[in-house]
Protein backbone atom coordinates (compact mmCIF):
# COMPACT_ATOMS: atom_id res chain seq x y z
CA UNK A 1 0.00 0.00 0.00
CA UNK A 2 1.99 3.06 -1.13
CA UNK A 3 -0.71 5.36 0.59
CA UNK A 4 0.16 5.81 4.33
CA UNK A 5 -2.49 4.61 6.47
CA UNK A 6 -3.85 7.28 9.64
CA UNK A 7 -2.41 6.70 13.64
CA UNK A 8 -5.13 3.31 14.35
CA UNK A 9 -6.40 4.92 17.25
CA UNK A 10 -6.01 8.08 16.65
CA UNK A 11 -5.78 11.23 13.41
CA UNK A 12 -3.35 11.64 10.95
CA UNK A 13 0.41 11.14 10.93
CA UNK A 14 1.60 9.64 14.30
CA UNK A 15 4.86 11.53 13.78
CA UNK A 16 2.96 14.93 14.81
CA UNK A 17 1.04 13.90 17.59
CA UNK A 18 0.87 16.37 20.17
CA UNK A 19 0.81 16.80 23.88
CA UNK A 20 -1.52 19.62 25.25
CA UNK A 21 0.17 22.98 26.52
CA UNK A 22 0.16 23.25 30.31
CA UNK A 23 -2.28 25.97 30.38
CA UNK A 24 -5.25 23.47 28.11
CA UNK A 25 -4.77 21.08 30.81
CA UNK A 26 -4.99 23.70 33.78
CA UNK A 27 -8.40 24.69 32.15
CA UNK A 28 -9.58 21.23 31.73
CA UNK A 29 -8.31 20.48 35.42
CA UNK A 30 -10.31 23.52 37.30
CA UNK A 31 -12.86 23.93 34.87
CA UNK A 32 -14.12 21.05 33.88
CA UNK A 33 -12.78 18.72 36.25
CA UNK A 34 -10.60 16.41 33.99
CA UNK A 35 -8.46 14.04 35.44
CA UNK A 36 -5.94 11.89 33.76
CA UNK A 37 -6.95 8.37 31.94
CA UNK A 38 -6.34 5.11 34.03
CA UNK A 39 -4.52 3.07 31.42
CA UNK A 40 -2.78 4.10 28.44
CA UNK A 41 -3.87 2.90 25.12
CA UNK A 42 -2.94 -0.86 24.25
CA UNK A 43 -0.20 -1.10 21.69
CA UNK A 44 -1.26 -1.80 18.18
CA UNK A 45 0.55 -5.52 18.36
CA UNK A 46 -1.62 -6.14 21.29
CA UNK A 47 -4.88 -6.06 19.76
CA UNK A 48 -6.73 -8.54 17.84
CA UNK A 49 -9.55 -8.57 15.87
CA UNK A 50 -12.07 -11.64 15.49
CA UNK A 51 -11.33 -14.76 13.13
CA UNK A 52 -12.50 -13.43 9.40
CA UNK A 53 -15.85 -15.04 8.09
CA UNK A 54 -14.49 -15.15 4.42
CA UNK A 55 -14.04 -18.82 3.67
CA UNK A 56 -11.27 -19.53 1.07
CA UNK A 57 -13.46 -19.68 -2.12
CA UNK A 58 -14.58 -16.02 -1.15
CA UNK A 59 -11.14 -14.55 -0.73
CA UNK A 60 -10.13 -16.59 -4.32
CA UNK A 61 -13.13 -14.92 -6.00
CA UNK A 62 -11.99 -11.62 -4.77
CA UNK A 63 -8.46 -11.86 -5.56
CA UNK A 64 -9.70 -12.79 -9.23
CA UNK A 65 -11.73 -9.76 -9.26
CA UNK A 66 -9.07 -7.59 -8.86
CA UNK A 67 -6.17 -9.31 -10.43
CA UNK A 68 -4.04 -11.30 -7.43
CA UNK A 69 -4.09 -11.93 -4.06
CA UNK A 70 -1.60 -9.28 -3.16
CA UNK A 71 -4.96 -7.11 -3.26
CA UNK A 72 -6.87 -9.23 -1.07
CA UNK A 73 -5.92 -8.22 2.74
CA UNK A 74 -7.19 -9.98 5.54
CA UNK A 75 -4.50 -9.43 8.10
CA UNK A 76 -4.76 -8.11 11.57
CA UNK A 77 -2.92 -4.93 11.44
CA UNK A 78 -4.96 -3.90 7.75
CA UNK A 79 -8.25 -5.03 9.19
CA UNK A 80 -8.06 -2.74 12.45
CA UNK A 81 -6.75 0.24 10.65
CA UNK A 82 -10.11 -0.14 8.47
CA UNK A 83 -12.20 -0.46 11.09
CA UNK A 84 -14.80 2.20 11.91
CA UNK A 85 -13.98 6.06 11.41
CA UNK A 86 -12.62 8.65 13.24
CA UNK A 87 -15.27 10.06 15.45
CA UNK A 88 -14.19 10.19 19.09
CA UNK A 89 -16.69 7.68 19.96
CA UNK A 90 -14.95 5.64 17.18
CA UNK A 91 -11.36 6.49 19.11
CA UNK A 92 -12.53 5.58 22.30
CA UNK A 93 -14.06 1.91 21.20
CA UNK A 94 -10.41 1.79 19.52
CA UNK A 95 -8.54 2.99 22.58
CA UNK A 96 -10.20 0.26 24.20
CA UNK A 97 -9.22 -2.65 21.89
CA UNK A 98 -12.47 -2.91 21.18
CA UNK A 99 -12.38 -4.36 17.32
CA UNK A 100 -15.82 -6.06 16.71
CA UNK A 101 -16.48 -4.04 13.89
CA UNK A 102 -13.70 -4.53 12.00
CA UNK A 103 -13.95 -6.46 8.22
CA UNK A 104 -13.18 -9.57 7.47
CA UNK A 105 -11.10 -8.48 4.23
CA UNK A 106 -9.73 -5.00 3.15
CA UNK A 107 -10.17 -5.39 -1.13
CA UNK A 108 -8.30 -3.13 -3.14
CA UNK A 109 -9.51 -2.50 -6.57
CA UNK A 110 -7.64 -0.90 -9.43
CA UNK A 111 -9.87 -0.12 -11.71
CA UNK A 112 -13.96 0.84 -12.94
CA UNK A 113 -14.31 -2.74 -13.83
CA UNK A 114 -12.51 -4.38 -11.06
CA UNK A 115 -15.38 -2.59 -8.86
CA UNK A 116 -17.80 -4.06 -11.02
CA UNK A 117 -16.37 -7.70 -10.55
CA UNK A 118 -15.72 -7.35 -6.55
CA UNK A 119 -19.48 -6.12 -6.66
CA UNK A 120 -20.39 -9.15 -8.13
CA UNK A 121 -18.72 -12.02 -6.17
CA UNK A 122 -20.07 -10.28 -2.54
CA UNK A 123 -23.92 -9.98 -4.30
CA UNK A 124 -23.61 -13.50 -4.66
CA UNK A 125 -21.74 -14.38 -1.92
CA UNK A 126 -24.24 -12.16 0.99
CA UNK A 127 -20.91 -9.96 1.73
CA UNK A 128 -21.20 -6.33 2.74
CA UNK A 129 -19.25 -3.84 0.69
CA UNK A 130 -17.64 -0.75 2.77
CA UNK A 131 -16.38 2.08 0.09
CA UNK A 132 -13.18 3.04 2.07
CA UNK A 133 -11.28 6.53 1.17
CA UNK A 134 -9.36 7.83 3.62
CA UNK A 135 -11.47 6.62 6.41
CA UNK A 136 -12.20 10.10 8.05
CA UNK A 137 -16.21 9.77 8.58
CA UNK A 138 -17.54 11.14 12.02
CA UNK A 139 -20.71 9.69 11.59
CA UNK A 140 -20.49 5.95 11.31
CA UNK A 141 -20.16 5.84 8.06
CA UNK A 142 -18.04 2.90 7.89
CA UNK A 143 -19.55 0.81 10.04
CA UNK A 144 -21.93 -1.65 8.62
CA UNK A 145 -25.10 -3.50 9.84
CA UNK A 146 -27.54 -5.84 9.13
CA UNK A 147 -27.97 -9.56 8.46
CA UNK A 148 -24.42 -10.53 5.96
CA UNK A 149 -22.82 -12.85 6.43
CA UNK A 150 -19.23 -10.76 6.28
CA UNK A 151 -18.32 -7.36 5.03
CA UNK A 152 -15.22 -6.39 3.73
CA UNK A 153 -13.77 -2.68 3.09
CA UNK A 154 -13.04 -1.63 -0.53
CA UNK A 155 -10.21 0.22 0.08
CA UNK A 156 -9.94 2.58 -3.36
CA UNK A 157 -6.61 3.93 -3.05
CA UNK A 158 -5.19 1.80 -6.24
CA UNK A 159 -7.39 4.09 -7.69
CA UNK A 160 -5.34 7.32 -7.56
CA UNK A 161 -5.15 9.14 -11.13
CA UNK A 162 -5.26 12.21 -12.62
CA UNK A 163 -7.63 10.82 -15.61
CA UNK A 164 -7.88 14.09 -17.73
CA UNK A 165 -7.45 17.63 -17.49
CA UNK A 166 -9.34 19.92 -19.96
CA UNK A 167 -7.87 23.45 -19.77
CA UNK A 168 -10.07 24.87 -21.62
CA UNK A 169 -13.41 23.95 -20.14
CA UNK A 170 -11.09 23.96 -17.09
CA UNK A 171 -12.19 20.55 -16.24
CA UNK A 172 -10.51 18.17 -14.81
CA UNK A 173 -11.28 13.84 -14.52
CA UNK A 174 -10.34 12.42 -11.09
CA UNK A 175 -10.33 8.91 -9.67
CA UNK A 176 -11.68 8.26 -6.23
CA UNK A 177 -8.68 7.10 -4.65
CA UNK A 178 -6.63 10.36 -4.85
CA UNK A 179 -6.18 11.65 -1.23
CA UNK A 180 -6.29 15.44 -1.96
CA UNK A 181 -3.42 16.64 -1.42
CA UNK A 182 -1.96 14.09 -3.81
CA UNK A 183 -5.06 15.82 -6.33
CA UNK A 184 -4.08 19.54 -5.49
CA UNK A 185 -0.69 18.48 -6.18
CA UNK A 186 -1.14 17.47 -9.72
CA UNK A 187 -3.63 19.97 -10.25
CA UNK A 188 -0.76 22.65 -9.46
CA UNK A 189 1.70 21.04 -12.57
CA UNK A 190 -1.09 22.70 -14.62
CA UNK A 191 -1.48 25.75 -12.93
CA UNK A 192 -4.48 24.92 -11.65
CA UNK A 193 -6.50 23.99 -8.08
CA UNK A 194 -9.72 22.64 -6.88
CA UNK A 195 -9.86 25.05 -4.07
CA UNK A 196 -11.05 22.24 -1.96
CA UNK A 197 -9.54 21.71 1.62
CA UNK A 198 -11.90 20.81 4.56
CA UNK A 199 -10.27 19.98 8.19
CA UNK A 200 -9.95 16.63 7.01
CA UNK A 201 -8.07 18.02 3.74
CA UNK A 202 -4.27 15.73 3.99
CA UNK A 203 -6.29 12.35 4.42
CA UNK A 204 -9.43 12.29 3.05
CA UNK A 205 -10.31 11.14 -0.35
CA UNK A 206 -11.67 12.86 -3.95
CA UNK A 207 -14.63 10.02 -3.76
CA UNK A 208 -15.34 10.60 -0.40
CA UNK A 209 -15.98 14.39 -0.80
CA UNK A 210 -18.52 13.25 -3.22
CA UNK A 211 -20.05 10.39 -1.15
CA UNK A 212 -20.28 12.99 1.52
CA UNK A 213 -20.80 16.40 0.14
CA UNK A 214 -17.81 17.88 1.54
CA UNK A 215 -17.30 21.77 2.12
CA UNK A 216 -14.19 22.71 2.11
CA UNK A 217 -12.87 26.09 4.36
CA UNK A 218 -12.38 28.31 1.42
CA UNK A 219 -16.08 27.56 0.65
CA UNK A 220 -16.96 31.50 0.48
CA UNK A 221 -14.66 31.47 -2.57
CA UNK A 222 -14.55 28.07 -4.23
CA UNK A 223 -17.89 26.48 -3.38
CA UNK A 224 -19.00 23.04 -1.55
CA UNK A 225 -17.42 19.92 -3.31
CA UNK A 226 -21.12 18.84 -4.55
CA UNK A 227 -21.04 22.40 -6.24
CA UNK A 228 -17.54 21.50 -7.75
CA UNK A 229 -18.81 18.46 -9.40
CA UNK A 230 -19.99 18.05 -12.78
CA UNK A 231 -19.99 14.34 -13.95
CA UNK A 232 -19.52 11.07 -11.60
CA UNK A 233 -18.98 7.31 -12.88
CA UNK A 234 -20.52 4.68 -10.28
CA UNK A 235 -20.46 1.11 -9.90
CA UNK A 236 -22.90 -0.53 -8.65
CA UNK A 237 -24.45 -4.35 -8.82
CA UNK A 238 -26.53 -3.65 -11.07
CA UNK A 239 -23.97 -2.06 -13.94
CA UNK A 240 -22.36 1.73 -14.35
CA UNK A 241 -23.91 4.70 -14.40
CA UNK A 242 -22.58 7.23 -15.94
CA UNK A 243 -23.73 10.98 -14.93
CA UNK A 244 -22.77 14.66 -15.97
CA UNK A 245 -22.71 15.51 -20.21
CA UNK A 246 -22.46 19.49 -19.89
CA UNK A 247 -22.56 21.54 -17.21
CA UNK A 248 -26.17 22.33 -16.84
CA UNK A 249 -29.09 20.67 -18.53
CA UNK A 250 -32.72 20.11 -18.86
CA UNK A 251 -32.84 16.48 -19.14
CA UNK A 252 -34.74 15.57 -16.12
CA UNK A 253 -33.99 15.11 -13.21
CA UNK A 254 -30.32 15.87 -12.29
CA UNK A 255 -29.31 12.37 -10.82
CA UNK A 256 -25.62 13.77 -10.17
CA UNK A 257 -27.54 14.83 -7.23
CA UNK A 258 -28.70 11.28 -6.11
CA UNK A 259 -25.19 9.77 -5.59
CA UNK A 260 -23.66 12.95 -4.11
CA UNK A 261 -24.19 12.83 -0.29
CA UNK A 262 -25.27 8.79 -1.18
CA UNK A 263 -22.32 7.63 1.26
CA UNK A 264 -21.77 4.62 -0.27
CA UNK A 265 -25.45 3.07 -0.10
CA UNK A 266 -26.31 3.33 -3.57
CA UNK A 267 -23.22 2.64 -5.84
CA UNK A 268 -19.34 3.02 -5.47
CA UNK A 269 -17.59 6.24 -7.45
CA UNK A 270 -15.13 5.52 -9.75
CA UNK A 271 -14.39 8.64 -11.33
CA UNK A 272 -15.00 12.00 -10.87
CA UNK A 273 -15.00 15.11 -13.43
CA UNK A 274 -14.95 18.06 -11.14
CA UNK A 275 -14.50 22.20 -12.25
CA UNK A 276 -11.35 23.57 -11.76
CA UNK A 277 -9.75 27.39 -11.31
CA UNK A 278 -6.08 28.76 -12.41
CA UNK A 279 -3.97 28.32 -8.97
CA UNK A 280 -3.84 31.30 -6.74
CA UNK A 281 -0.50 33.66 -7.05
CA UNK A 282 -0.96 34.87 -3.64
CA UNK A 283 -3.22 34.90 -0.29
CA UNK A 284 -4.02 36.76 2.70
CA UNK A 285 -5.61 35.68 6.26
CA UNK A 286 -6.43 38.47 8.55
CA UNK A 287 -8.45 38.72 11.65
CA UNK A 288 -11.27 40.98 12.86
CA UNK A 289 -12.89 41.36 16.35
CA UNK A 290 -16.55 41.92 16.99
CA UNK A 291 -18.39 42.77 20.30
CA UNK A 292 -20.70 40.00 20.02
CA UNK A 293 -21.88 36.47 18.33
CA UNK A 294 -24.81 38.49 17.07
CA UNK A 295 -22.80 41.33 15.34
CA UNK A 296 -20.38 39.10 13.89
CA UNK A 297 -22.84 37.15 12.26
CA UNK A 298 -25.06 40.65 10.99
CA UNK A 299 -21.39 41.43 9.63
CA UNK A 300 -21.61 37.50 7.74
CA UNK A 301 -24.55 38.07 6.90
CA UNK A 302 -24.20 41.30 4.92
CA UNK A 303 -20.98 39.98 2.94
CA UNK A 304 -22.69 36.95 1.97
CA UNK A 305 -25.85 38.35 0.25
CA UNK A 306 -24.30 41.86 -1.26
CA UNK A 307 -20.97 40.60 -1.48
CA UNK A 308 -17.84 41.25 -1.67
CA UNK A 309 -17.05 37.76 -1.21
CA UNK A 310 -13.95 36.70 0.19
CA UNK A 311 -12.48 33.42 0.20
CA UNK A 312 -12.61 32.62 3.45
CA UNK A 313 -15.13 33.65 5.99
CA UNK A 314 -15.27 31.98 9.34
CA UNK A 315 -16.00 33.57 12.88
CA UNK A 316 -15.98 32.32 16.84
CA UNK A 317 -18.12 32.51 18.94
CA UNK A 318 -17.15 34.71 23.01
CA UNK A 319 -16.56 30.61 24.11
CA UNK A 320 -14.51 29.40 21.28
CA UNK A 321 -12.22 33.01 20.63
CA UNK A 322 -11.72 32.77 24.28
CA UNK A 323 -9.64 29.54 24.71
CA UNK A 324 -8.54 30.02 21.33
CA UNK A 325 -9.73 27.37 19.40
CA UNK A 326 -8.96 28.85 16.25
CA UNK A 327 -5.06 28.48 17.00
CA UNK A 328 -4.34 25.09 18.16
CA UNK A 329 -1.26 25.45 18.75
CA UNK A 330 -1.52 28.03 21.64
CA UNK A 331 -4.54 26.87 22.83
CA UNK A 332 -5.47 27.90 26.42
CA UNK A 333 -1.82 29.59 26.43
CA UNK A 334 -4.08 33.12 26.57
CA UNK A 335 -6.81 32.48 28.48
CA UNK A 336 -9.05 35.10 29.25
CA UNK A 337 -6.94 37.90 27.27
CA UNK A 338 -9.80 38.32 23.90
CA UNK A 339 -12.71 39.18 24.72
CA UNK A 340 -15.85 39.32 21.93
CA UNK A 341 -15.90 37.33 18.95
CA UNK A 342 -12.78 36.56 16.77
CA UNK A 343 -13.53 36.19 12.94
CA UNK A 344 -10.96 35.11 10.59
CA UNK A 345 -11.26 36.37 6.49
CA UNK A 346 -8.87 35.08 3.73
CA UNK A 347 -8.45 36.37 0.21
CA UNK A 348 -7.06 34.53 -3.17
CA UNK A 349 -5.90 35.79 -5.98
CA UNK A 350 -3.21 38.28 -8.14
CA UNK A 351 -1.74 40.55 -5.50
CA UNK A 352 -4.11 43.46 -6.81
CA UNK A 353 -7.12 41.44 -6.56
CA UNK A 354 -6.56 40.59 -3.16
CA UNK A 355 -5.96 44.68 -2.41
CA UNK A 356 -9.12 45.63 -4.07
CA UNK A 357 -11.65 42.78 -2.31
CA UNK A 358 -9.44 43.44 0.79
CA UNK A 359 -10.14 47.49 1.00
CA UNK A 360 -13.92 46.46 -0.22
CA UNK A 361 -14.47 43.84 2.63
CA UNK A 362 -12.51 46.01 5.29
CA UNK A 363 -15.27 48.65 4.60
CA UNK A 364 -18.11 46.31 5.10
CA UNK A 365 -16.59 45.00 8.53
CA UNK A 366 -15.76 48.33 10.19
CA UNK A 367 -19.40 49.73 9.05
CA UNK A 368 -20.56 46.79 11.35
CA UNK A 369 -18.72 47.41 13.54
CA UNK A 370 -15.73 45.10 13.25
CA UNK A 371 -12.15 45.92 14.40
CA UNK A 372 -9.27 44.46 12.79
CA UNK A 373 -6.47 43.09 14.42
CA UNK A 374 -3.98 42.59 11.21
CA UNK A 375 -2.82 39.67 9.71
CA UNK A 376 -1.55 37.95 13.26
CA UNK A 377 -4.59 36.11 13.49
CA UNK A 378 -4.91 35.08 10.39
CA UNK A 379 -1.27 33.51 10.15
CA UNK A 380 -2.08 31.68 13.28
CA UNK A 381 -5.65 30.15 11.76
CA UNK A 382 -3.95 29.29 8.50
CA UNK A 383 -0.73 27.84 10.67
CA UNK A 384 -3.03 25.15 12.58
CA UNK A 385 -5.90 25.27 10.04
CA UNK A 386 -5.73 21.11 9.96
CA UNK A 387 -4.55 20.39 13.54
CA UNK A 388 -7.79 20.21 15.68
CA UNK A 389 -8.03 16.85 14.75
CA UNK A 390 -4.78 16.24 16.37
CA UNK A 391 -5.52 18.41 19.25
CA UNK A 392 -8.67 15.69 20.08
CA UNK A 393 -6.23 13.03 20.46
CA UNK A 394 -4.00 15.06 22.68
CA UNK A 395 -7.47 15.98 24.62
CA UNK A 396 -8.32 12.43 24.95
CA UNK A 397 -4.45 11.37 26.05
CA UNK A 398 -5.59 13.50 28.99
CA UNK A 399 -8.72 12.18 30.04
CA UNK A 400 -11.25 14.89 28.48
CA UNK A 401 -13.56 14.07 25.93
CA UNK A 402 -14.04 16.22 22.75
CA UNK A 403 -15.87 15.84 20.05
CA UNK A 404 -17.85 18.23 17.41
CA UNK A 405 -20.84 18.39 15.53
CA UNK A 406 -22.69 20.94 12.86
CA UNK A 407 -25.88 21.98 11.23
CA UNK A 408 -27.07 25.09 9.41
CA UNK A 409 -29.85 27.21 8.99
CA UNK A 410 -31.70 29.94 7.36
CA UNK A 411 -30.06 33.11 9.04
CA UNK A 412 -33.19 33.99 10.56
CA UNK A 413 -33.57 30.89 12.38
CA UNK A 414 -29.26 30.53 13.07
CA UNK A 415 -29.97 32.51 16.56
CA UNK A 416 -32.56 29.97 18.02
CA UNK A 417 -30.65 27.31 16.48
CA UNK A 418 -27.30 28.36 18.24
CA UNK A 419 -29.23 28.62 21.33
CA UNK A 420 -30.77 25.70 21.90
CA UNK A 421 -28.27 23.25 20.56
CA UNK A 422 -25.95 24.93 23.26
CA UNK A 423 -28.55 24.67 26.13
CA UNK A 424 -29.14 20.82 24.75
CA UNK A 425 -25.40 20.04 25.18
CA UNK A 426 -24.87 21.76 27.83
CA UNK A 427 -27.99 20.72 30.09
CA UNK A 428 -28.01 16.88 29.16
CA UNK A 429 -24.02 16.69 30.19
CA UNK A 430 -24.12 18.54 33.75
CA UNK A 431 -27.00 16.38 34.12
CA UNK A 432 -24.49 13.69 33.62
CA UNK A 433 -21.89 15.27 36.20
CA UNK A 434 -19.70 16.06 33.30
CA UNK A 435 -20.31 20.01 32.63
CA UNK A 436 -18.78 20.61 29.21
CA UNK A 437 -17.48 23.63 27.46
CA UNK A 438 -19.08 23.97 24.05
CA UNK A 439 -17.57 26.34 21.67
CA UNK A 440 -19.11 27.23 17.80
CA UNK A 441 -18.35 28.38 14.86
CA UNK A 442 -19.72 29.82 11.79
CA UNK A 443 -17.65 27.73 9.32
CA UNK A 444 -19.54 28.43 5.31
CA UNK A 445 -21.63 30.77 4.84
CA UNK A 446 -24.41 31.35 1.93
CA UNK A 447 -26.83 34.31 1.09
CA UNK A 448 -29.93 32.42 2.62
CA UNK A 449 -27.77 31.12 5.32
CA UNK A 450 -24.72 29.40 7.25
CA UNK A 451 -23.78 26.80 9.06
CA UNK A 452 -22.85 26.38 13.06
CA UNK A 453 -19.77 24.28 13.61
CA UNK A 454 -20.03 23.41 17.85
CA UNK A 455 -17.40 21.69 19.36
CA UNK A 456 -17.30 20.09 22.96
CA UNK A 457 -15.29 19.29 25.63
CA UNK A 458 -16.21 17.90 28.84
CA UNK A 459 -14.51 15.25 31.59
CA UNK A 460 -15.11 11.87 30.47
CA UNK A 461 -17.23 10.21 33.07
CA UNK A 462 -17.35 6.42 34.01
CA UNK A 463 -18.83 5.79 30.31
CA UNK A 464 -17.99 8.70 27.94
CA UNK A 465 -19.24 6.90 25.01
CA UNK A 466 -22.56 7.07 26.59
CA UNK A 467 -22.54 9.94 27.78
CA UNK A 468 -22.16 11.51 24.27
CA UNK A 469 -24.96 9.40 23.10
CA UNK A 470 -27.23 10.96 25.31
CA UNK A 471 -25.96 14.65 24.89
CA UNK A 472 -26.10 13.98 20.73
CA UNK A 473 -29.63 12.87 20.54
CA UNK A 474 -30.73 15.71 22.38
CA UNK A 475 -28.69 17.91 20.49
CA UNK A 476 -30.47 16.21 17.37
CA UNK A 477 -33.49 16.73 18.50
CA UNK A 478 -32.77 20.40 19.58
CA UNK A 479 -31.76 20.62 15.77
CA UNK A 480 -34.83 19.35 14.15
CA UNK A 481 -37.06 21.11 16.89
CA UNK A 482 -35.53 24.87 15.86
CA UNK A 483 -35.69 24.05 12.21
CA UNK A 484 -31.59 22.91 10.82
CA UNK A 485 -30.32 20.26 9.58
CA UNK A 486 -29.35 17.44 10.70
CA UNK A 487 -25.68 17.85 9.08
CA UNK A 488 -24.31 20.52 7.03
CA UNK A 489 -21.30 18.19 5.92
CA UNK A 490 -20.51 15.70 7.83
CA UNK A 491 -22.56 13.44 6.53
CA UNK A 492 -25.08 11.09 7.84
CA UNK A 493 -23.79 7.39 8.41
CA UNK A 494 -25.44 5.76 11.12
CA UNK A 495 -25.12 8.19 13.94
CA UNK A 496 -27.10 10.78 11.83
CA UNK A 497 -29.66 8.37 10.36
CA UNK A 498 -32.76 8.49 12.68
CA UNK A 499 -33.04 12.27 12.55
CA UNK A 500 -32.20 12.05 8.30
CA UNK A 501 -35.51 10.10 8.53
CA UNK A 502 -37.49 12.47 10.34
CA UNK A 503 -35.96 15.40 8.03
CA UNK A 504 -37.14 14.20 4.78
CA UNK A 505 -40.34 12.32 6.12
CA UNK A 506 -41.30 8.71 5.27
CA UNK A 507 -42.35 9.03 1.83
CA UNK A 508 -38.54 10.75 1.17
CA UNK A 509 -37.67 7.67 2.78
CA UNK A 510 -39.45 5.71 0.90
CA UNK A 511 -38.35 7.19 -2.84
CA UNK A 512 -34.71 6.61 -1.49
CA UNK A 513 -35.53 2.67 -0.40
CA UNK A 514 -36.72 2.33 -4.06
CA UNK A 515 -33.58 3.66 -5.99
CA UNK A 516 -31.65 1.54 -3.11
CA UNK A 517 -33.69 -1.68 -4.48
CA UNK A 518 -32.87 -1.19 -8.04
CA UNK A 519 -29.36 -0.35 -7.67
CA UNK A 520 -28.55 -3.04 -4.76
CA UNK A 521 -31.26 -5.80 -4.91
CA UNK A 522 -29.12 -7.59 -2.40
CA UNK A 523 -28.46 -4.50 -0.09
CA UNK A 524 -25.05 -5.23 0.26
CA UNK A 525 -23.62 -1.52 -0.19
CA UNK A 526 -22.64 0.37 3.48
CA UNK A 527 -26.00 -1.56 4.90
CA UNK A 528 -27.47 0.71 7.24
CA UNK A 529 -25.62 3.73 6.30
CA UNK A 530 -27.89 6.89 5.11
CA UNK A 531 -31.00 4.66 5.20
CA UNK A 532 -32.86 3.62 8.07
CA UNK A 533 -32.48 -0.70 8.48
CA UNK A 534 -35.99 -1.55 6.96
CA UNK A 535 -34.15 -0.09 3.64
CA UNK A 536 -31.88 -3.66 3.86
CA UNK A 537 -34.74 -6.07 4.83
Amino acid sequence: MDTPDMRWSGWGDPARATRLPDGAVRLLRDLLGVRPAEAAPPRLEDVTVPASRLGEETLAALAEAVGGAEHVRADAETRIRHTRGKSTPDLLRMRAGETSDAPDAVVLPGSHEDVLAVLRVCARRRTAVVPFGGGTSVVGGLTPHGPFDAFVALDLRRMNALVDLDPVSRTAVLQPGLRAPQAEALLREHGFTLGHFPQSYEWASIGGFAAARSSGQASAGYGRFDDMVLALTVATPEGTLRLGRAPRSAAGPDLRQLVLGSEGAFGVITSVTVRIRPAPEAHAYEGWRFASFAQGGAALRRIAQDGPQPTVLRLSDEAETMVGLADPDAIGEGLGETSGCLAVVGFEGSPQEIADRRARVRAVLEDEGGEPLGPGPGRSWEHGRYNAPYLRDALLDVGAFAETLETAAFWSGLPELYTAVRDALTTTLTAQGTPPLVMCHISHVYPAGASLYFTVVSAQGADAVTHWEKAKHAAGDAILAAGGTITHHHGVGTDHRAWYEREIGPLGVDVLRAVKRRLDPAGILNPGVLLPPAAQE
